[in-house]
């Protein structure tokens, strides 16, 4: 078991795009200085499949910033730039097109920069319908682990709001942790999300221990759930308002965080979307778990 407070904490770079976007140098000399030691990365990448890149050009408009991956630079340059620092990056996101089908190029990558993990952030709306659908993307995951392992990396499955409220006498989630090959299929619980869908996440660790590899931690005041099922865009961005630095909200993460540990949870990511004065708010989440 890891020691109570011997844990490293890293950051989801979601959190502060539009810095790296801008200064890419100063910003990862702020997160370095408040002391994160681990990072990971968001697509798309330049290997990325082409139907990705179209849509994130269309999405970056609204968002206000465009650069995604190693911004503008090799993956052998961003990750001298963040070793340098005394930071490292064992996870990357990534998209279901790119992981089906350029499996390769990412492995590639994932193997200069470092990292184990390459990470679904979310599961497109066609596959996930309904039950069934649920059921072929535990395939598909399956299928893609074995490809993922063969490049030497794992891949992992980051939940959103989705998928964890009961479809009649099942839930989604649990079919996706059940028919997936541990061996092959990993987990990274978002604790915002898993708490918006109803559910604690404590429930989850405690039920499928070993599964999750990493988390991302948020925190929420009030608690508040999904009004649906979690499925649609609408919903998830009228919870953002309730997302605020760790410590300052109500989600129990002391206990999150020791049963984490309990049950074999290898990186801690803070993550807060695209949060307003990076320098003050990451560093008030950062401060608080490392008293955990």
């Amino acid at each position: 078991m890891m020691n109570s407070k011997n844990y490293a904490l890293g950051l989801g770079l979601f959190s502060v795009p539009k810095g790296l976007n801008d200064d890419l140098e100063g910003t990862l000399d702020m997160l370095a200085s408040i002391g994160f030691e681990e990072l990971e990365v968001f697509g798309p990448y330049t290997f990325s499949d082409e139907k990705t890149k179209q849509e994130w050009a269309a999405t970056s408009q609204m968002l206000g910033f465009s650069a995604s991956g190693f911004y503008g630079h090799t993956p052998e340059d961003f990750v001298s730039k963040v070793n340098d620092r005394g930071m490292s990056i064992p996870s990357m996101h990534t998209d279901i097109e790119t992981l089906q089908h350029n499996m390769s190029a990412l492995g590639e990558a994932a193997r200069k920069i470092g990292a184990t993990y390459v990470v679904l952030p979310a599961l497109p709306e066609p596959y996930r319908k309904n039950l069934d659908d649920y059921k072929r993307s535990a395939e598909l995951f399956n299928e893609i682990g074995k490809n993922a392992r063969e490049e030497g990396i794992r891949f992992g499955y980051h939940n959103h709001g989705y998928g964890l409220k009961p479809w009649g006498t099942e839930r989604p989630m649990d079919l996706i942790l059940e028919q997936t090959d541990p061996d092959l299929v990993f987990f990274e619980m978002d604790l915002f999300w898993t708490t918006a869908g109803g559910i604690n996440p404590i429930e989850l660790l405690d039920k499928y221990p070993n599964r999750y590899k990493m988390l991302h931690i948020k925190d929420m005041k009030p608690i508040k759930e999904f009004q649906g099922d979690g499925s649609s865009p609408q919903e998830w961005f009228g919870l953002f308002s309730n997302m605020t630095s760790c410590g300052k909200g109500d989600i129990d993460l002391d206990g999150i965080i020791k049963k984490s540990k309990e049950i074999g949870v290898e990186h801690f990511f803070v993550e807060q979307d695209m949060v307003v004065q990076p320098e003050v708010a990451l560093k008030e989440s950062f401060d608080y778990l490392k008293t955990l």
